[in-house]
């Protein structure tokens, strides 16, 4: 399992622009961090900023979490998910918002996208296989996951040309193109976006190694190894619905997906089934 040390990490923050963690969210941990939190004080911090508020409720009534009442407030939606799921969900939308396009050399409303897909489908197979792992936690993975693409875009006004090698080299995937021109990689840079926003230990490791096939095989925490195997599912299912082929590397961990997540080639046919009347019905 892939492990940073200090002078990794230490390489890539110098000269490299990274989006600081928005005041929000740290109004929020701190919140979080009161031996006795305020419901009433997270929800008007929350309140506060019009955008997350209303990301926060066009979430939680979406059809992924298939609630029988329409949750109109956001003092409604503190109480019913809770603190920490909240601030997750807070996260995820302002994670969105922390890069600039003037700055960016990819379409980062096609990768944001592609992202929300992607954790489109990570919570309907959370959902499918009623996985004990926190929805709002595989919302946060399937969006957070490749964050360092588009921090790399904005660093290295090359990147676009990078991606597009990768597109066209199936047999080597994107971090090895990447380790090739810059001497780091999306998931590196992601991990170290995600462990600067104070992000959960379990999920910044998840990002460190989504590319690593040798993660699920080696990780003896259950609910890291179904929120894992979900992300490569998901990912692997956008990839097919958008490019028609699977994606990169997910040979290399199909197998280890389905034990993970219990699953025979007929449940992973029956979710991939789902997925698509799933997007077909969002079209």
């Amino acid at each position: 399992m892939i492990d940073l040390d200090d002078t990794v990490l230490s390489d890539v923050k110098h000269g490299f622009s990274l989006p600081p963690k928005p005041s929000l969210i740290t109004e929020l941990q701190n919140a979080l961090s009161d031996s006795n939190p305020d419901l009433n004080d997270v929800a008007t911090i929350i309140a506060h900023d019009v955008g997350a508020s209303a990301a926060v409720l066009k979430i939680i009534n979406s059809p992924l979490y298939g609630l029988s009442r329409t949750v109109t407030d956001v003092k409604q939606a503190v109480v019913f998910l809770g603190l920490s799921a909240i601030t997750t969900l807070v996260t995820s939308f302002l994670l969105k918002q922390s890069f600039e396009q003037s700055k960016c050399c990819i379409s980062l409303e096609r990768f944001w996208d592609n992202a929300s897909d992607i954790a489109d489908s990570i919570m309907v197979i959370g959902n499918k296989i009623k996985a004990r792992v926190p929805i709002e936690n595989l919302h946060l993975l399937g969006l957070f996951h490749d964050a360092g693409i588009a921090a790399m875009a904005v660093n290295y006004p090359d990147y676009m040309e990078t991606l597009v090698a990768a597109n066209k080299d199936y047999d080597k995937i994107l971090i090895a193109h990447e380790e090739q021109k810059y001497q780091t990689n999306h998931a590196v840079v992601g991990y170290f976006l995600a462990t600067s926003w104070n992000l959960p230990k379990d999920i910044c490791q998840m990002i460190l190694c989504h590319h690593d096939p040798e993660f699920l095989p080696q990780c003896k925490n259950e609910e890291q190894q179904l929120a894992f195997a979900a992300l490569k599912m998901a990912e692997n299912f956008v990839h097919i619905n958008k490019r028609f082929v699977a994606s990169p590397d997910w040979h290399l961990m199909k197998s280890d997906v389905l034990k993970a997540l219990n699953l025979d080639e007929d449940d992973y046919q029956d979710i991939k089934e789902d997925l698509e009347d799933y997007f077909l019905e969002g079209q």
